[in-house]
């Protein structure tokens, strides 16, 4: 099947959020011009433009767009055009106050924002399925067009609402789910604190509660809200493929750990025609090439492997969040090409002007309030150069080393309400053992618990606290097939419904890593404790202990002190032809990397000791041969050893044996053969 990508493109995407509505029309000429000069061939136009394009019920003007639109083709840029939907315009709001959405305190959002969207909402939905028809009517053969970009960063700020309109569309996904009231009672376990249904008529959203609320019914209304919003984004897409056939249709995705937890992606992965994410450095003091890299890597494995686009990050800081620092120079390319390294068919930027005006008027863009003579400008330019000159890199892709497992809706059950500490965090032990293999220099995949892991030969689990039967037994395959498996602590611990499995913890994955956990010994804030290794070898951990039984896994660090004192901490099971180790506590870095490095010898994944810190070492492959993407995060120059020869794309000079890559510099090595 061939991969879907923006039509008429040759080379990689390069632009941003263009919103010409902000600007008078004179503007627009200078606009082109410059992105002319800059290189850019791809903008995404019309997002936030719904009370423009219908500034009163049934009265449409396009005028402004079509100037637009036929102004960008004759310069040869491209359009992701967007259906408007995420900002109905106030008219909408008046006539229809109920399309607001209502939080679990059962508080109206009022309009003047973004995203004030009940995506239940009948009204909604029939407005937004007319606003994209007319939009694919009138541009659904437009030579300009280049891909349909639906709504936008689903999810945020607003994935559920809990209104009355929600409650009984929800009764209905019960319905359609369960099947029967009884069934329901029997998945959220409502013999507990007496609230079992004798109806459907009686369940309500999990609204505000005198004390924690039923946890199985918490996390299907995660489900239901994700899901009604995907049936809102496949409703538009549906029109758009059925009125502009053949134009891919995509919706920006914020994959980042650390910026949507409301969003299934690996369900909405499947009903985009391409995947596309929007990324922004979360400046907070840790190596934010790593959170990057993750993000990258994450959004690749939403799209099965395929070439992706990255279609929003910043050129320099961003607005919104408590400190917002200036990118360093270079920077900018640095995270640009990281991006492509890991899969991305290009760069996008939010923005292309910076606005004068509205809550992101300090949120750098391409085209900077200083105009063309800043640094800002001067290096978008350069980029948009670089990117050009790495045209033969599209369509091939990224090479991965290993896998890591995720899954959000796990994320989800355990970010609820009354678990045994709230100072384990699921996404930072994805972080925490995701730097481990960055600093290994290993390429990560991410996949689902049930999917085919055969073909890696080390698959790690930082945090997998719900898991299914099936995802279990998937697991002692891929170990008993040969490969080697790391579990973090509090993992396989629930099933779908956030019931505990049967037996003791760790549920499902009792028998793959042979022991059984007797009870959780979580740590008071600040309380340390010591492991003794092998040869006498010691690290420290905070936040989570276990009371371990070894069922045949070894031990091979033990409890110094605390109340697991004498027991094991972390352990390793020969399982057939393969190995699965435990981590039972929260093991800092140096921990994390002595662990992973003993697994990794027995996966015979080997050390890259040859290549230096903070340079991140990348390829990608396909019908146009094979890259080498060298990204120095460092400020030392480095030396990159090439298996083979090549020829230096950004520079256009030839490379062989080691290759220099000055500090703070990408390069990229299209491989000789």
């Amino acid at each position: 099947m061939p991969e879907i990508t923006p039509r008429g493109l040759t080379g990689l995407a390069f632009g941003g959020d263009y919103n010409p509505e902000q600007w008078p029309e004179a503007v627009w000429e200078e606009d082109v011009r410059l992105m002319r000069e800059a290189g850019v061939t791809l903008v995404s136009v019309g997002i936030f433009s719904w009370a423009l394009l219908e500034p009163a019920p049934g009265a449409h003007d396009f005028g402004w767009l079509d100037r637009s639109l036929d102004l960008l083709h004759g310069a040869g840029i491209r359009v992701d055009l967007g259906t408007p939907t995420v900002v109905p315009p106030a008219w909408f709001y008046r006539a229809h106050p109920d399309a607001l959405p209502v939080t679990a305190d059962g508080v109206r959002l009022e309009f003047g924002s973004r995203g004030a969207i009940c995506h239940s909402n009948p009204a909604y939905r029939a407005a937004a399925a007319d606003i994209t028809t007319r939009l694919a009517e009138r541009y659904g053969d437009h030579p300009a067009l280049a891909m349909w970009h639906v709504h936008n960063e689903y999810g945020v700020p607003v994935s559920a609402c809990y209104c009355d309109t929600c409650a009984a569309r929800f009764r209905r996904w019960l319905e359609r789910t369960y099947g029967s009231v009884e069934a329901v009672n029997e998945a959220w376990g409502t013999a507990f604190w007496g609230q079992r249904y004798a109806s459907l008529d009686e369940i309500n959203p999990p609204r505000a509660t005198p004390t924690v609320g039923n946890p199985a019914q918490a996390l299907d209304y995660r489900r239901f809200a994700d899901a009604t919003m995907r049936e809102n984004f496949t409703a538009e897409r549906d029109i758009l493929h059925r009125l502009s056939p053949g134009v891919p249709v995509t919706t920006n995705f914020m994959t980042a750990l650390s910026q949507c937890d409301s969003v299934d992606y690996w369900a909405w992965g499947r009903e985009v025609d391409l995947v596309t994410n929007d990324h922004y450095l979360i400046t907070d003091g840790r190596r934010t090439h790593v959170n990057l890299a993750m993000a990258a890597d994450l959004t690749r494995s939403v799209a099965g492997g395929a070439p992706w686009l990255l279609l929003e990050h910043s050129t320099s800081g961003v607005n919104w969040q408590p400190r917002n620092p200036a990118k360093a120079p270079g920077q900018m390319a640095r995270n640009s090409l990281a991006h492509v390294a890991r899969g991305s068919e290009g760069a996008m930027f939010f923005q292309w002007r910076q606005s004068r005006r509205g809550a992101e008027k300090f949120h750098s863009a391409m085209l900077p309030h200083g105009g063309t003579e800043t640094r800002v400008f001067r290096e978008v330019t350069e980029l948009g150069a670089s990117v050009r000159s790495l045209a033969p890199v599209r369509g091939t892709r990224t090479e991965a080393d290993v896998a890591v497992l995720w899954d959000w809706q796990s994320w989800w059950a355990q970010n609820l309400d009354w678990r045994p500490s709230q100072d384990h965090d699921a996404r930072e032990r994805a972080d925490a053992f995701y730097e481990v293999l960055y600093d290994r220099h290993l390429t990560v995949d991410f996949a689902r618990p049930e999917d085919d892991l055969s073909r890696y030969p080390l698959v790690v689990v930082p945090a997998l606290y719900l898991m299914t039967e099936a995802a279990g037994d998937n697991l002692r395959r891929y170990v008993e097939g040969g490969g080697t498996l790391v579990v973090s602590y509090f993992s396989g611990i629930v099933d779908e419904h956030d019931a505990v499995h049967e037996g003791p913890c760790p549920g499902v994955l009792r028998d793959v890593l042979g022991l059984t956990v007797e009870e959780f010994s979580p740590l008071l804030e600040g309380e340390r404790v010591r492991l003794t290794g092998p040869g006498g070898a010691d690290v420290h951990a905070d936040v989570w202990t276990e009371f371990v039984v070894p069922r045949g896994a070894e031990t091979v660090w033990t409890y110094a002190d605390g109340l697991a004192a004498g027991r094991p901490a972390v352990t390793r099971h020969r399982l057939g032809e393969g190995t699965a180790w435990y981590v039972s506590t929260r093991l800092g870095t140096d921990g994390l990397a002595t662990v992973l490095a003993r697994a990794a010898e027995d996966a015979g994944v080997p050390p890259r000791d040859d290549l230096p810190h903070d340079v991140e070492v990348v390829r990608r492959s396909g019908d146009s041969g094979r890259f080498l993407f060298a990204i120095n995060h460092s400020a030392a120059d480095a030396k990159v050893p090439l298996e083979t020869p090549g020829t230096e794309l950004l520079t256009g000079e030839r490379a062989a044996g080691r290759l220099a890559v000055p500090a703070g510099a990408v390069r990229v090595v299209r491989l000789d053969g």
